[in-house]
């Protein structure tokens, strides 16, 4: 083999690692945020009391700024048993598959879109953790005496086990909603990369995530208002250019 298809051979293969390590560095990155927001949700854990006294003030402040009952929502659902069902089956099973899913067709279909949105996913997740920390939050579920239920403890499936016995999540971070930033989040970067006039349908998922997380109890609309602003000050305050990636050298075409 000459020099010359030697450094061919050479480049063809650097070529070829590239997108991979690039692929495998940015799995490792999209694991280390959902990672991240379990262990911080875990890590403003502990101030029980407090957080039920927060999620008496929430529910009074709520009902003085004039914003509808979750009680009333929740109980207008739970008369159509399908309905509460599906709804806690969105809850469980779509809020995570989703934005990874995402994330991935945004890396392969629209890489100029990837970066930024990760980046303000993992800002967004960032700033929620540091609200968690300073206002621990008891979900609505947890409100019996204004006759609120837990869904899927009631009819399933469940997410969470017993607050007194759940080791792996924190129940009292309800504030501010991650299921509706991360959805608002991804609908947004979705509508941004695709050209067809459906393309507004994609803020279906985080309207249908918004009563979706209040009908099972899980959040108030205060937890999707705040998760929504600072989802609008990241955004502002992350820079809008991404440096491009460095280019793979190509094989110098000279004489063996």
């Amino acid at each position: 083999m000459s020099l010359i298809q030697q450094e061919e051979a050479t480049g063809a293969a650097a070529a070829r690692r590239g997108p991979v390590r690039r692929a495998l560095y940015e799995i490792l990155l999209v694991a280390v945020l959902f990672l991240a927001y379990k262990i911080g949700r875990l890590a403003a854990d502990g101030h029980v009391g407090e957080a039920l006294a927060n999620a008496q003030d929430v529910w009074r402040f709520e009902r003085l700024l004039r914003l509808p009952s979750e009680y009333g929502l929740q109980h207008l659902a739970i008369g159509h048993g399908w309905l509460i069902k599906a709804a806690n089956c969105y809850y469980a099973y779509v809020h995570f598959p989703a934005t990874a899913a995402a994330l991935v067709w945004l890396y392969l279909r629209r890489p100029q879109l990837y970066v930024p949105t990760r980046r303000l996913l993992a800002w967004l997740t960032a700033a929620s953790l540091v609200v968690h920390l300073l206002f621990p939050l008891a979900p609505p579920r947890m409100l019996t005496a204004v006759g609120m239920v837990d869904t899927g403890h009631v009819f399933g499936p469940a997410v969470y086990g017993s607050p007194t016995t759940d080791t792996l999540t924190n129940q009292y971070a309800a504030m501010p909603s991650l299921h509706v930033g991360w959805a608002l989040a991804v609908a947004i970067a979705l509508i941004g990369a695709t050209t067809s006039r459906w393309r507004w349908l994609w803020l279906a998922h985080p309207t249908i995530t918004l009563l979706v997380v209040v009908v099972t109890g899980n959040h108030y609309w205060l937890d999707a208002i705040v998760a929504t602003v600072l989802l609008g000050l990241v955004a502002v305050l992350l820079p809008s250019r991404v440096p491009a990636a460095p280019a793979i050298p190509q094989p110098r075409m000279g004489r063996a």
